[in-house]
């Protein structure tokens, strides 16, 4: 089936017993045993399963082209039970620019117990250079949060390989109908479920999808169930829901994200744009080659430094200035003053999630400030 069929069909299941077109949220914690005690249901108490859930894993599983998805409360749970399944003493890859929530999870939690380095991965020396006899896994993140730097996953996955490394990308700013990791060679793909899967900024969530049940995978599962992070069956049913609209939705952002870094790109208010689908971003041929289309983030600096950054945002009437991305509604923020003191966001950064308005509402809100 095509991604937008699977998107609807995958993650629903027609009730045995009302038949209702739309499965129901199953919001029990515990489920009957039978006569010897077995579970004949398939069920046994919601932490370790719940018809939702299974669901959600099931839909995501199907776009990601994957065997098998463990979902979680937030997308940080996600990636941390990634990191939790590693032996002590691990040693993990990491892109210099990763999401600074989980790289604070490495720095602040983790250290001591796991070790890391965090390189360019747009130059695959570094990682080449990095790599010792403790390392297990590679982390990318493409494109990454802010700066919209690529991967190249299918060489990453090339080095992985030849080293007996696990490869997990975080899919987070594409989506499975903008990039597909497994399809190029990663071994397992993560993400926040907050964002675009579930699309309208109402319920947090994380996911993890394997390409192969594999003995590392078993550990996430344990991760998962025994860790617990798992959840609510309403916000499984919420992001399973939003998934059904994904393939449309998308298609939406992207347009209007193209659009929109063109204006940025022609505007003498901006110093750069930072857009995959602009024939000026620096990975721009590897995009057209490894992106089924370019997304709906972008970034932009702004001449003024910070303080014209900061007068824009509180400027704009159509764009919230809000965290996150994803959503239908159209979200901007000044990135570094979020991320600390390491962070390699230039202080005159605004990060963009382009909604859904009308591409001429969104310019004409921009060009007012601008």
């Amino acid at each position: 089936m095509k991604i937008e069929t699977l998107a609807i069909h995958s993650g629903n299941i027609i009730d045995s017993n009302t038949k209702a077109a739309i499965q129901p949220i199953t919001l029990s914690t515990t489920f009957e045993r039978g006569e010897n005690g077995d579970y004949s249901g398939g069920y046994m108490y919601s932490r370790s399963n719940n018809p939702n859930r299974k669901s959600l894993e099931n839909v995501v599983a199907a776009l990601e082209n994957g065997i098998e998805a463990c979902a979680f409360a937030t997308g940080n749970a996600a990636g941390m039970s990634v990191f939790q399944a590693l032996e002590p003493g691990s040693h993990i890859i990491c892109p210099d620019d990763m999401y600074h929530g989980l790289r604070n999870q490495l720095k602040l939690i983790f250290k001591g117990i796991l070790s890391f380095d965090f390189v360019d991965f747009t130059d695959l020396e570094q990682i080449f250079k990095v790599i010792k006899r403790e390392t297990k896994l590679i982390w990318a993140e493409t494109p990454s949060n802010p700066l919209l730097k690529l991967s190249d996953i299918a060489q990453i996955a090339h080095i992985a390989k030849e080293h007996q490394l696990i490869f997990v990308v975080d899919n987070t700013f594409a989506s499975p109908c903008c990039q597909q990791p497994l399809s190029l060679g990663a071994d397992m793909v993560m993400h926040s479920t907050t964002k675009y899967l579930n699309g309208h900024s109402d319920v947090t969530g994380g996911i993890l999808v394997t390409k192969e049940i594999t003995p590392f995978w078993e550990k996430v599962k344990l991760v998962q169930g025994y860790g617990g992070a798992v959840p609510a069956p309403f916000d499984c049913y919420l992001v399973t829901r939003g998934i059904k609209t994904l393939p449309y939705r998308m298609r939406g952002h992207v347009a209007n994200a193209q659009a929109l870094a063109k204006f940025l790109e022609n505007h003498e208010a901006v110093e750069a744009v930072f857009y995959p689908g602009l024939t000026s971003h620096p990975q721009h041929e590897l995009a057209k080659k490894q992106m089924l289309s370019f997304g709906g983030m972008l970034s932009f600096l702004l001449k003024g430094g910070e303080e014209k950054a900061k007068q824009v945002v509180n400027g704009l009437k159509i764009f919230t200035q809000a965290t996150s991305l994803g959503g239908v509604e159209s979200l901007i923020e000044h990135r570094y003053s979020v991320e600390g003191p390491d962070t390699k966001t230039p202080k005159n950064l605004l990060r963009v999630s382009v909604g859904l308005e009308h591409i001429d509402d969104l310019i004409g809100d921009l060009e007012r400030v601008l």
